[in-house]
């Protein structure tokens, strides 16, 4: 049954980015975001082009920044920015650790350092720079603390779903296999769940983006005298004041949700 189950589910997913891949052409949207929604779909198949259509899909000419603007879609641009950086590096790190047969607590130290540094470095940091002024240091240092609780709900929930698919599953640590695929795509999802609420508060906060709209310079929709850009988070609206005892608040508790996942791991010795 499982191997029926994983057969759909990988059909689906190549049907949900190809469509999420031609259809993110003519969407007005940030290509960092159209590049991050093609990726999380390949994570998570139906689910991410389901959400593209619902959260981020321009319903009308024109409505683009309108329709986005409601505060679960800035967060599922958010979130799902997360799961697409942070997930790429936490692939590949999977992938390696199979391969070479790391202990499980190298690997669980490289997915998270791979997984941190992919989504800090490029996927805020670098593609998010123009936002920061063009400074790429100040982009790092802006970004870090949003990355860093956003990452840590997300690898908390996946090392849970990758070591109890491991304990029932003993092929998903074969990075050869489509069991591997299947396991690591359940817990980015999983992950993507998780990661959900801090992120809200985030771009509640004005500490991260959201959904932007993007339309070329002179277009009948652009913005008078502007880019076309405009969004939530970074370079969009800010939002109420935060106090360093919130954010302190919200750093220690990101770190218990990754403690919490990082015992339940290894008490199963996945």
């Amino acid at each position: 049954m499982l191997n029926g189950v994983m057969l759909l589910w990988f059909l689906l997913t190549g049907l949900s980015v190809l469509f999420v891949a031609v259809d993110s052409l003519r969407t007005p949207e940030s290509p960092v975001l159209k590049w991050a929604f093609i990726l999380f779909t390949a994570y998570t198949g139906p689910v991410g082009a389901f959400l593209y259509v619902l959260g981020c899909r321009e319903p009308l000419p024109g409505l683009h920044a309108q329709y986005t603007a409601t505060p679960w879609r800035q967060t599922l641009g958010s979130t799902m920015h997360c799961v697409a950086g942070d997930g790429l590096g936490i692939l590949v790190g999977a992938v390696i650790g199979g391969l070479v047969a790391l202990p499980v607590p190298a690997e669980i130290a490289l997915e998270y350092g791979l997984g941190f540094g992919f989504g800090w470095v490029i996927f805020q940091a670098l593609f998010m720079q123009a936002s920061a002024g063009g400074s790429f240091t100040r982009a790092l240092r802006n970004t870090f603390i949003p990355e860093l609780v956003s990452m840590n709900y997300l690898m908390g929930a996946m090392m849970v779903v990758m070591a109890f698919g491991a304990w029932w599953l003993p092929e998903s640590r074969e990075p050869t296999g489509p069991v591997f695929w299947f396991v690591i795509a359940m817990a980015l999802l999983t992950g993507f769940v998780t990661a959900w609420p801090v992120n809200a508060w985030l771009v509640r906060r004005g500490l991260k983006h959201g959904m932007m709209t993007v339309r070329p310079p002179g277009s009948r929709e652009a913005p008078a005298g502007g880019h076309g850009e405009h969004g939530g988070g970074h370079g969009g609206h800010a939002g109420p004041a935060v106090t360093s005892g919130e954010v302190a608040f919200q750093v220690v508790l990101s770190f218990l949700v990754l403690g919490a996942g990082l015992a339940i791991a290894l008490s199963l010795g996945h």
